[in-house]
């Protein structure tokens, strides 16, 4: 089975950038059909952030997000990104990385693996 790894997270002010990476290990992304990102706030679901399907890249947003977050691949290095740009104090919470291999993206139940987390904190 796949081991995920989240990195990048951090305290940045609003208004800043930031990149996730989500390292894959033990399997490849390519055993799976989507990759997503996914956060959670205190006191609140986790809720979906972004995905991408592995076959053909297609990606798909959160509303919330959309404009402003871009998750991408590098296969050669088994790595999935989430470029963060104009963050908000709302986006503020731990992000994780999880793999799935249903064509589903965007509800949590859906992914078999996930990654530990990291934080995200954006300051005013």
């Amino acid at each position: 089975q796949v081991q995920l790894v989240e990195s990048g997270g951090g305290l940045v002010q609003a208004g800043g950038s930031l990149r996730l990476s989500c390292a894959a290990s033990g399997r490849s992304f390519t055993s799976y059909v989507m990759v997503g990102w996914f956060r959670q706030a205190p006191g609140k679901e986790r809720e979906f952030v972004a995905a991408i399907r592995w076959s053909d890249t297609d990606t798909y947003y959160a509303d919330s997000v959309k404009g402003r977050f871009t998750i991408s691949r590098d296969n050669a290095k088994n790595t999935v990104y989430l470029q963060m740009n104009s963050l908000k104090l709302e986006d503020t919470a731990v992000y994780y990385c999880a793999a799935s291999t249903r064509y589903y993206y965007s509800n949590p139940a859906n992914y078999n693996y996930w990654g530990q987390g990291t934080q995200v904190t954006v300051s005013s």
